[in-house]
């Protein structure tokens, strides 16, 4: 990210997509899932729980969306300089770039 307008609205349309895009996947995941559960109720229901094998997997892989969606905040240029020096190394000083 070089801090330019446009990087800055292209970061802010892929956060608002991944957001716009959480909620069909939870949609999804959950009346798959139930049709597997009743799939799963209607063969008899006893024995191994299958489903559960499908819910934990694609769970992990929902809660890394709502995550990445709604948690995790973008990468600045202040984090950057904060590693670089971290790591021992020069940081451009940001405020006589005018």
């Amino acid at each position: 990210m070089t801090g330019t307008p446009k990087d800055a609205r292209e970061a802010a349309r892929k956060r608002i997509e991944e957001r716009r895009g959480f909620v069909p996947h939870l949609i999804i995941y959950l009346v798959f899932n139930a049709g597997l559960i009743l799939l799963w109720e209607s063969a008899g229901g006893d024995g191994f729980f299958w489903p559960g094998i499908v819910l934990v997997a694609w769970g992990i892989g929902l809660l890394m969306h709502a995550w990445n969606a709604f948690i995790s905040k973008p990468i600045s240029e202040a984090d950057v300089d904060r590693e670089l020096r971290r790591a021992g190394y020069p940081t451009e000083d940001r405020s006589a770039q005018g």
